[in-house]
């Protein structure tokens, strides 16, 4: 799963990266973004020709939910059966988006507790999440957009901490996701792979990022683990 992670750039950065409008989006450097908390995300138009940025809420809410709490068991939807899922399907086919991110974070268990690890693309650059979204009204008919970041099996990097990764997509195929003529689940599938484990590390962090209220650089810092405990074979 992807339960938190770090986009630590400004928003003028994101808008050259992405070739996106994020001008009239208020968004200030994040090293720790956890679940039900608003994150931008990147839209094309009808046409497929403009790409739109808009805050949602992490934690998809389908249109069709009687109320919010759903929203909370939402948060990464599995690529393997997205297809199949209620709260996905349309999502899937229709609804589909980028969410930026420059890391990611995952939990190992360890003898001494779980040990945080920080993964990254390269040396840390910037990349995108496949995502999907919707909009949710309440009784009061104001609408909520949602999102939910998409999830596969790991590749060798992640393997030994987590049984899932969040499903990071090459830049290459950011149109192809994004392209709203593209309605077959299928094809959309198909895209949902393993990031390449030679073009990402991971280092591990402090427990700081276990608390949603730390929200610095000190969240994704390196730190050193502890020796292992000598043998009496050693």
């Amino acid at each position: 799963m992807c339960g938190r992670y770090r986009l630590s750039r400004r928003k003028e950065v994101l808008a050259e990266h992405f070739g996106a409008d994020f001008a009239d989006m208020e968004w200030e450097p994040r090293w720790n973004i956890a679940p039900t908390q608003p994150v931008p995300v990147i839209q094309a138009d009808g046409q497929g020709l403009v790409l739109k940025v808009s805050l949602m809420r992490w934690g998809l809410i389908p249109s069709w939910a009687a109320d919010a709490t759903i929203g909370a068991r939402t948060i990464n939807a599995r690529s393997e059966t997205a297809e199949s899922k209620p709260s996905f399907q349309e999502p899937l086919r229709k609804q589909r988006c980028l969410i930026p991110a420059d890391g990611f974070y995952e939990w190992q268990r360890a003898a001494r507790g779980k040990q945080p690890f920080c993964f990254e693309v390269r040396d840390g650059v910037i990349f995108a999440f496949a995502g999907l979204w919707d909009r949710w009204r309440r009784p009061d008919g104001d609408a909520i957009e949602t999102c939910t970041i998409l999830t596969t099996t790991p590749n060798e990097l992640l393997a030994d901490v987590h049984d899932r990764m969040p499903v990071i997509l090459a830049p290459d195929c950011y149109d192809r996701w994004l392209d709203p003529s593209m309605q077959d689940a299928a094809s959309a599938v198909a895209l949902l792979m393993p990031f390449d484990a030679t073009c990402m590390r991971r280092y591990p962090v402090s427990s700081r990022v276990n608390l949603v209220a730390n929200d610095d650089p000190e969240c994704s810092a390196p730190v050193e683990l502890p020796a292992a405990p000598a043998t009496l074979f050693d």
